[in-house]
């Protein structure tokens, strides 16, 4: 049986299409995330369409308790993971920092950066033992550089930077590799769940600019797990072809 691969986030966007890309390809995927019902249409459809062995997991990664209880609650042939994918996060908000939503910042931080801590320590003891293990977190081009608005969106990414640098350099002696995944500009439900459900909004985010679709992003975290075991991805940043940056988008209208 191929490496067993844990997907947070799975039910929308790059952690849909990731979940996706490995179950085509025969690996047995973990799926996980925080509406039941999705996870079960997700498990349905990837078994139908690719004969793929799927396992679900409800959890809100903000939940540290539910985190180790899910992930040790996993039935002895699912326990020996590989590939963890840390997707889940969000951005919510593009008010300046005097006019942020403290709610709204608390949630970013507890997703894109405790979230992502209480899963990688959940799944790392397995890797240790295994001397083996590859870890994908998404960060972003937010976690390069800020923009008006940006503000603790941009620091939960930088903070996605920062944890994924100490933590290839604090696993390299047991053989787990480190990679983080830094996407631009993407349509999937991002910007709808930024402008809380304002679709007018979200759709102006993309007017003028054909950007990333989450397959593109599956594409390329297979491609960063399919590298020869000496190889590591380090950092990847990714764009569409009209981003240069966060400033300078080349919107054809």
């Amino acid at each position: 049986m191929k490496n067993i691969v844990l997907v947070t986030g799975a039910t929308s966007g790059f952690g849909k299409a990731v979940a996706e890309k490995y179950a085509k390809n025969g690996y047995p995927v973990i799926i996980t995330g925080r509406r039941t019902e999705r996870l079960m249409e997700l498990k349905s459809s990837l078994e139908a369409d690719y004969n793929a062995k799927i396992y679900p997991l409800t959890f809100d990664v903000r939940d540290k308790d539910a985190v180790f209880i899910a992930i040790n609650s996993l039935p002895e042939e699912w326990k020996n993971i590989e590939i963890l994918i840390n997707n889940a996060g969000l951005a919510l908000g593009t008010a300046g920092i005097e006019n942020g939503d403290i709610s709204d910042w608390e949630i970013m931080i507890d997703t894109n950066v405790k979230g992502m801590l209480y899963v990688t320590k959940a799944v790392l003891p397995i890797m240790i033992a295994n001397k083996s293990g590859h870890i994908v977190n998404m960060g972003s081009t937010a976690s390069k550089e800020t923009y008006p608005g940006g503000n603790v969106y941009c620091a939960s990414k930088h903070a996605v930077q920062a944890i994924s640098d100490g933590a290839r350099q604090d696993l390299v002696k047991y053989g787990i590799k480190v990679s983080q995944i830094c996407p631009g500009m993407a349509e999937t439900e991002f910007s709808l769940v930024r402008y809380k459900g304002d679709a007018e909004k979200a759709d102006n985010v993309y007017k003028g600019v054909t950007p990333l679709v989450a397959h593109d992003i599956a594409e390329i975290v297979f491609f960063v797990t399919s590298l020869p075991k000496h190889v590591c991805v380090r950092d990847l940043v990714v764009s569409c072809q009209q981003q240069a940056n966060a400033f300078v988008v080349n919107r054809i209208v």
